[in-house]
């Protein structure tokens, strides 16, 4: 009895620690489609501006944007109190630069490739919690085919090719999906091997992960899904 007790009082635990981290992942992402729709909607002519009359801001924004998730990121592992509002000005920022690129697609492609994204999330999400076998070494091969696929983006950024950057984008889903399995599952083991003392610099930085992963998996959807356009 007092067994079952116990197994009760860690499954509850380990369910409020998914469901901090999700809730902070829910507000990221909520924060930047909430910025981009600003950005598309409202604020429309001064992002045509930028555009074409100071693209500079975009890309001070992208560098911001590395800055932020790098101190975000050490915040999160020093367990600061700075890391949550460091992670929700990354996710701000990262929705203003969003809008950008989804400006260039059709609704209906950034819809589809949105839904898409969220049910391979979800699916990748329950898949890395049930799974038993431990998934670091599929981790450490998809985080060395990542590096490949940012060399190889940069390598196309000045070839062009149609067909690399469909490539690309097929592989990184793959990769992006399988990281996806890997920090749920890490979230569990985290939790384990805390005995359930997990701080809140934790709980930001699997979220600052899954963030991360939604919104590659996403942009890379969406490159696949605008082909057919």
């Amino acid at each position: 009895m007092n067994e079952n007790l116990i197994y009760t009082e860690t499954d509850s635990g380990l369910n409020r620690f998914f469901a901090k981290i999700y809730s902070l992942v829910g507000m990221g992402i909520g924060l930047s489609a909430f910025i981009s729709f600003l950005m598309l909607y409202v604020f429309t002519d001064n992002m045509i501006n930028i555009m074409y009359n100071a693209p500079f801001i975009y890309y001070i924004a992208i560098f911001a944007e590395l800055a932020l998730v790098f101190f975000a990121s050490s915040s999160a592992r020093k367990n600061s109190p700075a890391a949550l509002p460091l992670f929700l000005s990354y996710s701000a920022l990262n929705g203003f630069t969003l809008s950008f690129v989804i400006a260039s697609y059709a609704r209906t492609t950034v819809f589809q490739a949105f839904v898409t994204s969220a049910l391979v999330f979800l699916t990748m999400a329950v898949l890395g919690v049930v799974i038993k076998k431990d998934l670091s070494g599929l981790a450490k091969a998809f985080f060395a085919a990542l590096i490949g696929i940012i060399i190889a983006s940069v390598i196309n950024i000045f070839i062009g090719s149609g067909a690399m950057s469909y490539l690309i984008s097929i592989v990184s889903v793959l990769i992006f999906s399988g990281l996806i399995a890997y920090d749920n599952q890490m979230i569990k083991r985290v939790y384990e091997n805390t005995g359930g003392n997990v701080g809140d610099g934790w709980a930001v930085s699997m979220a600052l992960s899954l963030y991360l992963d939604f919104i590659n998996l996403f942009l890379n959807l969406l490159r696949l899904f605008a082909r057919n356009d």
